[in-house]
């Protein structure tokens, strides 16, 4: 088969962390051709979506002293060539965030991929519809308290009775803008000015969970069930428990909460198209449902050797198979 992966530059990606290379790794492994393409270099030719792709050979990592090892020349690419979609069995879309203009017309260009021939992960409809963020007010029983906001009043007020607060920016990805805020803060209207834009832009009000010291669990849900997690430490002063922040990656068990976390979400997820993705959870709360490029395979398969890009591989095939 033919798998398609849209990404960012590879090569700016790092080949031991991110899990677009796992996937296209396991792809080849198990024989298929992996082709790349970025979302500039989309098209809708004879009412068809088409993509100038480059077939890629990747060097696969190894584990190496309980770290993944690349090679210097870890991918060589092949020739440019423009060609429909269709042509491939499965297109993975798996451009970083920020979601916005130029990635929201991939998605409507993504939206023209015959489903009866080539399955696209995520469905691009589903990616729309789920702001990472947002989407999580759907399942109001296993989330914190939470509003969505640009009015400085009702922030004012959230943070008064539950004594602390995050904002977190609709847009955000990696923990980036993500705030801390207490009660009596004096740096609270300016901070709410920041994040809002001056009031003309929402943000996400959550109340603060003590168990963020813990860890933020990454639990990763293949076509709504767990396959792996992942937990996420703060280290230093910072509150964040992010990768990309330098937040410690420690093994951590799938608990029954987790289970039950996943099995709430799991019919919206399936309605919507969303077959792989990021569940965040603190102390047995979501947070987040992380659906354009979720992150956490390559320290999942380290710490309990697992081959979870394998496994999202071959359930691929079975998904096109039964196209």
């Amino acid at each position: 088969m033919k798998f398609a992966f849209i990404l960012d530059p590879i090569a700016k990606l790092d080949p031991g962390h991110d899990t677009t290379v796992a996937f296209m790794e396991a792809a080849q492994q198990l024989g298929h051709e992996v082709w790349i393409t970025q979302i500039e270099d989309l098209s809708i030719i004879k009412n068809q979506a088409w993509a100038t792709l480059q077939a890629v050979t990747l060097n696969p990592v190894k584990l190496i002293d309980g770290l993944w090892r690349a090679e210097k020349e870890w991918f060589e690419l092949g020739e440019k060539k423009l060609m429909p979609l269709t042509e491939m069995q499965a297109v993975f879309m798996r451009k970083d965030p920020p979601v916005d203009t130029p990635y929201l017309y991939a998605t409507y260009i993504l939206d023209l991929v015959d489903p009866t021939k080539t399955l696209v992960v995520n469905n691009p409809q589903g990616i729309r519809a789920a702001n990472e963020k947002v989407y999580a007010l759907n399942f109001g029983d296993v989330i914190p308290t939470t509003i969505v906001t640009s009015q400085k009043s009702v922030v004012r007020e959230f943070v008064e009775e539950k004594g602390a607060a995050v904002i977190k920016p609709l847009g955000g990805k990696a923990g980036e803008g993500i705030l801390f805020l207490p009660k009596g803060d004096r740096n609270f209207n300016s901070l709410l000015e920041i994040s809002t834009k001056q009031g003309t832009e929402p943000v996400m009000v959550q109340e603060f969970l003590p168990a963020a010291k813990d860890g933020d669990k990454r639990l990763i849900v293949l076509d709504g069930e767990p396959i792996g997690a992942v937990n996420r430490i703060p280290t230093g002063d910072d509150f964040r428990g992010n990768m990309a922040v330098g937040g410690r990656i420690a093994q951590v068990d799938i608990t029954e909460r987790d289970r039950h976390i996943a099995a709430t979400v799991a019919p919206k997820l399936k309605e919507d198209g969303l077959y792989f993705v990021g569940l965040d959870i603190i102390g047995g709360n979501l947070t987040e449902v992380n659906v354009t490029s979720p992150t956490g395979v390559r320290e999942a398969d380290r710490l309990d050797g697992l081959s979870l890009g394998k496994k999202v591989m071959e359930w691929t095939v079975a998904e096109v198979n039964s196209l």
